[in-house]
């Protein structure tokens, strides 16, 4: 009997399909799944060994079979993922391997593609309100017209309806100032007594057409500041500012005094009160932000630091917190010896009573919210700082604009001065520079107030202000304007 041939039998082709259907039909499930390809094919190329050696076996002469010893350590040995990626790509089915190989560099090609798509970092904000502080370019235009957002509001508006009931039936208390709520349907109704301090006065809560409602404010609580009295956006709080109420007590009759003998007899009868019976309120030697419910109940202190003085608070747009100033009692008193206005530090304080610190610097500009309630600017002399208010991890940035503003006075004087015929004479001396040119112009000031009218639109104000007691002065008022942008994009 003849040998048989070693030539192994043919081996079957890997198979992606079921009878009746497309070869390719399947393939998405396993690109799909990555290790149930890789398992798939390592489980058919072990199989396939397995098989071609038994096939081998069968049709080896016995002149040509390997010793039993190689043969046991062959079976023994453990076989690598490099080993059987070695037994796919040398198979004699070069349709199979290709098969395979184009799956193994689809997988990698989906994956990385995947990958660089989420780990890219090109995506611009939509909005100024996700771009962080510090991350803000800006682009100023001096010398602008006033925003036409600017508030002008008297300071001393007064309803008609509230002035003729105060006219009528409250004749000896002094009507200073009404607030309306921003639905229109209340106000507040601040007013001075005759017995305590001018710049103290109480608050009263009325309808729209005149009618008391209720008493807001205990009778020993002094509020101050009457332009800082606000409700909030959505007109469901009141904020104030007030400390302590200082009475005037009787002198007390000496001992052994005999009061004189008018002859009159009178008669004891109970004086009438409107005043509620107010729960007991906290009060301050030092000046402290209160607030409470659109109904005057639930009246309680927001800033309860002795010593400081708060004297400005502003309500966020959308009502989450507000932002204030406040200065040490010593700071206020120097200032005021000085005739200088109030300087103060900026700080946000939430509904809640935390406090956050904004600077440590003192400024006489009032801060203001971004029109998306996200940040807050101040101005220190002639440069503005902004700060990120409604974010966990906080930023600020400092916008300096010393050299902007100098150049641009010079060049305001020199428009409004009508000194063409000077620097047609001064062109004859070039190179020569005077004091004059090195000067800081009179028309550079500092930075006092800010308009913020929209979300890349801030306005700054620059003046000259002088205070005389009581009656504050500023000139050379000039407004300018800050276009807020995002800083070009890293990409990665």
């Amino acid at each position: 009997m003849g040998l048989l041939s070693r030539r192994p039998l043919p081996l079957p082709p890997l198979r992606l399909r079921r009878r009746g259907r497309r070869p390719l039909e399947h393939c998405g499930a396993l690109l799909l799944n990555p290790s149930l390809t890789l398992t798939l094919a390592c489980f058919y190329h072990r199989w396939l060994a397995t098989t071609t050696r038994r096939k081998t076996d069968l049709t080896e002469s016995p002149a040509t079979k390997q010793p039993a010893a190689w043969m046991k350590q062959r079976k023994d040995k453990q076989v690598s993922a490099a080993h059987y990626f070695r037994g796919f790509f040398g198979s004699k089915d070069k349709k199979t391997s290709l098969l395979i190989i184009t799956i193994l560099a689809t997988l990698i090609s989906a994956v990385a593609s995947c990958t660089s798509i989420t780990q890219r970092q090109d995506v611009r904000p939509l909005v100024l309100r996700d771009v962080p502080a510090q991350r803000l370019a800006y682009r100023i235009e001096p010398d602008v017209a006033a925003p036409a957002e600017v508030k002008t509001e008297d300071a001393d508006d007064k309803i008609e309806a509230i002035q003729i009931d105060f006219n009528t039936r409250r004749q000896n208390d002094a009507l200073v100032r009404t607030v309306r709520s921003p639905d229109g349907q209340r106000a507040l109704t601040l007013y001075g007594i005759a017995d305590e301090p001018s710049q103290e006065f109480h608050i009263d809560l009325y309808s729209a057409d005149g009618r008391f409602l209720r008493n807001l404010t205990p009778p020993d609580l002094a509020c101050v500041f009457p332009e800082t009295v606000a409700w909030s956006p959505d007109g469901n709080f009141i904020t104030f500012i007030a400390h302590k109420g200082a009475k005037p007590t009787p002198t007390p009759t000496p001992p052994g005094a005999i009061p004189p003998d008018t002859g009159e007899t009178v008669e004891a009868s109970p004086l009438p009160s409107v005043a509620p019976a107010f729960p007991a309120v906290p009060l301050f030697n030092t000046e402290q932000i209160y607030i409470c419910n659109r109904d005057g109940y639930d009246l309680r202190p927001l800033t309860s630091r002795e010593g400081l003085i708060y004297f400005y608070a502003s309500w966020a747009p959308d009502n989450h917190a507000l932002v204030a100033m406040a200065c040490k009692e010593s700071e206020w008193e120097a200032r005021e010896k000085e005739f200088k206005l109030a300087t103060g530090r900026p700080r946000l304080i939430t509904l809640d009573g935390k406090e956050r610190l904004l600077d440590d610097e003192l400024t006489e500009a009032l801060p203001v919210w971004s029109p998306d309630s996200s940040k807050v600017a101040d101005a220190f002399d002639a440069d503005v700082m902004i700060y990120d208010a409604a974010s966990n991890k906080p930023t600020q940035a400092r916008i300096r604009l010393r050299d902007a503003l100098i150049a641009a006075s010079r060049t305001y004087e020199t428009k409004t001065s009508g000194a063409g015929k000077e620097n047609e004479s001064n062109e004859s001396k070039a190179g020569e520079k005077t004091a004059a040119d090195s000067a800081i112009p009179a028309t550079f000031n500092p930075i006092i107030r800010l308009e913020w009218t929209s979300p890349e639109k801030l306005y700054l104000e620059t003046a000259y202000v002088r205070l005389i007691p009581n009656d504050p002065i500023t000139s050379f008022q000039r407004w300018h304007l800050l276009t807020l942008s995002p800083q070009a994009a890293v990409l990665k």
